[in-house]
């Protein structure tokens, strides 16, 4: 997530909440609240940090009563749309965990994720108690409006990107697929989406089921061969032999007549560029899926190497066909990849084959 996202809970967004919150709640004290969430420790929160931070300092300004204090929220929710909006669900976290107020707690996050999303307030009581709360999910899968059936999807995802991870679905992600069989026609794109991901969220423990899932759900209809074929992507991306079989990704490297991949310059310095211009013929007698991609084996600060593949094009071709093309590739540093010098091999893939070679020298 961006560092400067966090930076949406400005001053003037604060008061701004505070001013729509005091049209319904009078008693509410503006000044020391905007005090009390830009305290010292706020400039070192995320995002995240913050959204929970926000929802905290509610509970101190908003009537002690947690009831009481919903009351008000609701009342302002509609005027309090997007992702900004994320404390409303996380007030619930923090103020309504208690088993008393369960059923408001569901109540509120299934009102508030309408006009933001309670993705994420919903993993703490998944963890505390996961077989009442997925069958509020399944009823929230049936649910009529489209914010609420997602949640249902993208709340119980085990690897949900910024959120607590579920070791529970990591291990058995069984509960997650009956929800999912629920949502697998959505009308929604807004919800396949979220099936897609949280397939592939699960696809990454345990591809042998979602294998047998897709084989299950394929031909059901086009919306749900589109959330297979989504969610079937890290497995497409990693060559799983049964995935690429599957969705037509299956290739006899005999059929490949020419295959080139070449660098200008072949050396290049730290914070440079490099080209990459490819060539690829073909002679197919059937309709063929093509995934190409280029791959380079970074030199590491051991000296080995680690691979990293880069997606060019997906497609399908049949007969005699040529494939060209130019990728770039900037030699930055970034927070999630340093570069070392050495000899780094560039190999380009065809469904994940390698079909040819080249290398850059990186001076550093």
């Amino acid at each position: 997530m961006a560092d400067n996202l966090k930076d949406i809970y400005s001053r003037d967004f604060l008061l701004e909440l505070a001013s729509k919150v005091e049209t319904v709640y009078s008693g509410f004290q503006t000044t020391d609240f905007v005090a009390a969430v830009l305290d010292d420790n706020w400039s070192a929160l995320s995002v995240r940090g913050r959204s929970k931070a926000i929802a905290e300092k509610l509970g101190y300004f908003l009537p002690p009563n947690y009831e009481d204090a919903l009351e008000v929220l609701f009342k302002v929710a509609e005027d309090c749309s997007g992702f900004p909006y994320l404390f409303f669900p996380d007030f619930v976290t923090v103020f309504g965990h208690e088993n008393r107020y369960w059923d408001l707690s569901m109540l509120a996050l299934e009102t508030f994720t309408r006009c933001s999303s309670s993705e994420f307030a919903i993993r703490p009581f998944l963890l505390n108690d996961p077989e009442r709360t997925m069958k509020q999910m399944t009823q929230w899968a049936l649910h009529s409006n489209e914010h609420v059936r997602r949640l249902a999807s993208e709340g119980c995802r085990p690897r949900l990107p910024w959120a607590e991870a579920l070791p529970l679905f990591k291990a058995n992600p069984e509960p997650v697929l009956s929800i999912l069989n629920l949502l697998k026609e959505d009308r929604s794109l807004y919800v396949r989406k979220s099936v897609a991901n949280n397939l592939n969220d699960i696809s990454k423990d345990h591809p042998d089921l979602i294998l047998k899932t897709a084989r299950t759900w394929l031909g059901i209809s086009s919306d749900t061969d589109w959330i297979v074929r989504r969610g079937c992507r890290t497995l497409i991306k990693n060559t799983n032999p049964d995935i690429m079989t599957l969705f037509g990704y299956v290739l006899d490297p005999k059929v490949i007549s020419n295959a080139k991949i070449s660098s200008s310059p072949e050396s290049v310095s730290l914070g440079e560029q490099s080209e990459f211009t490819y060539t690829i013929t073909l002679e197919l007698k059937e309709e063929t899926n093509l995934r190409i991609e280029y791959a380079i084996d970074f030199v590491k600060s051991n000296g080995q190497g680690s691979r990293k593949a880069f997606h060019i094009s997906d497609k399908t071709v049949t007969g005699k066909t040529t494939l060209t093309g130019v990728k770039r590739y900037k030699w930055n540093d970034l927070t999630t990849r340093r570069h070392y010098a050495g000899h780094h091999h560039i190999v380009l893939l065809v469904n994940g084959i390698e079909v040819a070679k080249t290398a850059v020298t990186l001076s550093v």
